[in-house]
């Protein structure tokens, strides 16, 4: 075989460079649907509110603007990076703080901290409508980083829940949660024997003295209707709040076979709320119950079957994590814990 002459060598030389250099562009300019599918991809999802969001396929700065969020990642095992404090609390709710301590506050629930949330780089955040309303507050939070509003007021909480996991590309381990809580549900309700069907009051027993009844607004009526249990006539219904309150005239309205009092401590300000803080709360608010004219004589009350519960998780709008601490509560009560 004769070697090529030395120009003709040159020339398939610069062919084949040209030819390399011209693969090496099409390939970093790819816009393929695979390349998008990568850890540092993107997909775009449809909100609760209707708006289309890019987002990243794996967050890993995310920020939760509320409690049922905050609830949501930490049951699908992300910890966020920022937070807001409870209804009420100096922290977040009492229910989360042992899961939650160490996570950046950057406000109280429905008033975030702009500043304090861009200086962060959050690449998700995850809203709903018992932490804002306000489109205004939103809009400035789409300029920071993709905000996914998850769910409006009083949405089912499994819906809500499952719009989050979504929203975090974690939607096989959103549907294992939620068949695990469906499997706790259908083995308590089954252990009920005699307090099956049994009447549930849910009070929360607030600072001024009178209590409040929570409607079917809130995850807690739900859960209580999965367990076959039901509600009093006053309770099994919306109503204009999640919380109405009862005069004292009225106290009858809060009674039942089974009453869960709760009520909400302050949390220590700045920082997390012990994780105790709303059951002790609940108990001091049982003792100032009990010197309300008439509380004594409630059927619940005659029979033993008032029971102090922590008032952050009863009175959540919900979340896997919320609605245990109920199942659990109610087995434990009711005679079906396992």
């Amino acid at each position: 075989m004769h070697p090529l002459p030395l120009a003709r060598l040159r020339n398939v030389l610069a062919a084949l460079l040209v030819g390399t250099a011209t693969l090496a562009v099409t390939a970093c300019g790819s816009s393929s649907p695979s390349d998008d599918s990568g850890p540092s991809g993107s997909r775009t999802i449809t909100d609760a509110k209707g708006a289309k969001v890019k987002v990243p396929n794996y967050p890993r700065r995310v920020v939760t603007l509320s409690e049922p969020t905050l609830d949501g990642a930490l049951s699908l095992g992300l910890r966020p990076i920022a937070t807001t404090s409870g209804r009420g609390q100096g922290g977040v709710s009492s229910y989360l703080a042992k899961q939650a301590r160490g996570i950046t506050n950057v406000g109280v629930l429905g008033q975030p901290n702009i500043e304090h949330v861009a200086a962060l780089k959050p690449d998700l955040i995850l809203v709903d409508g018992t932490a804002t309303q306000d489109g205004s507050v939103i809009d400035k939070l789409r300029h920071l980083a993709p905000t996914v509003y998850v769910s409006k007021t009083a949405a089912d909480w499994r819906t809500a829940f499952e719009a989050e996991a979504a929203a975090l590309n974690r939607q096989k381990e959103g549907a294992h949660l939620l068949d695990e809580f469906d499997r706790r549900v259908a083995e308590v309700r089954a252990a009920l024997g005699a307090n099956a069907g049994a009447r549930i009051s849910v009070v929360r027993w607030g600072g001024i003295g009178l209590p409040s009844v929570l409607m079917n607004e809130l995850a807690v009526g739900r859960v209580l209707k999965d367990l076959g249990l039901t509600r009093p006539t006053s309770q099994d219904k919306t109503g204009p709040g999640h919380s109405v309150p009862i005069s004292l005239e009225n106290l009858q309205q809060i009674d039942g076979d089974w009453m869960f009092l709760g009520a909400l401590g302050t949390g220590a300000v700045g920082g997390v709320a012990e994780g105790s803080a709303d059951l002790k709360a609940a108990r001091e608010a049982l003792k100032n119950a009990r010197e309300t004219p008439g509380f004594t004589r409630l059927k619940a009350v005659r029979a033993g079957h008032v029971v102090p519960v922590d008032g952050s998780a009863w009175t959540s709008a919900g979340g896997p994590i919320a609605e245990r601490v109920v199942v659990d509560d109610v087995a434990r009560a009711l005679g079906a814990a396992s």
